[in-house]
């Protein structure tokens, strides 16, 4: 088996997704994936010899549909601005951002299959997002606003971001944060925005609903 190319990775997006609304954001149409246990194991058993790692693009986790929500609700916290989408997975946060009318709007995630999906999911929601394929973890590109969905669930990444973000925000940026109570979200410097009920898929979850909070980095 030989990598994916883009038009090869568009057609397995294709092939196992199917366009939905998240149950929590509506207004937006995801390449998703409808029957999430299925796609999961035949990503990680068939895929894993080309190096492609587990479909997180293909569903609309509990912390980004919350932060997404947010952010359509509260248009002001990005209008006009640079908005980073960290980890964006499908995208669903950045065209939210859009949506709410930023200026522009940086989706970036390391996993190769997000380039093509978060292309499929801003044509469809008819919106305009530059990915970025790189780890810009440590960096600065003078966004105004850094958006994050559900990044916190593992402790080695969760130490590379809590200190990235601490220095955005020193240096003026808000960050926004969506959580669904994963374990290494810090305990401290952080200002709840909004709590929501998010149906998300058992299949990949502990619950059918995740109480999820949009926190801002204080």
């Amino acid at each position: 088996m030989t990598a994916l190319t883009p038009h090869g990775a568009r057609q397995f997006i294709l092939d196992n997704t199917a366009l939905m609304a998240p149950p929590h954001v509506p207004e937006i149409l995801l390449h998703l994936a409808d029957e999430a246990h299925e796609l999961w194991q035949r990503t990680e058993d068939e895929l894993v010899e080309i190096g492609l790692p587990p479909p997180f693009w293909a569903f609309a986790w509990a912390g980004g549909q919350g932060l997404a929500r947010y952010v359509i609700d509260n248009p002001d916290r990005v209008r006009g601005k640079r908005v980073l989408d960290f980890a964006s997975g499908s995208g669903l946060v950045a065209i939210a951002a859009a949506k709410a009318g930023a200026a522009a709007v940086t989706a970036a995630d390391i996993d190769p299959f997000c380039a093509t999906a978060i292309r499929l999911n801003s044509e469809v929601n008819d919106t305009r997002i530059e990915f970025l394929g790189t780890d810009c973890v440590g960096t600065d590109a003078g966004w105004d606003v850094i958006l994050a969905g559900d990044v916190f669930y593992d402790k080695s990444f969760a130490d590379r971001l809590t200190p990235w973000f601490a220095t955005l925000k020193a240096r003026g940026a808000d960050v926004l944060v969506g959580d669904p109570g994963r374990s290494y979200l810090p305990r401290s410097g952080l200002e709840p925005l909004g709590l929501y009920e998010v149906p998300v898929t058992r299949a990949l979850e502990d619950a059918e609903i995740k109480r999820t909070t949009v926190w801002q980095l204080a």
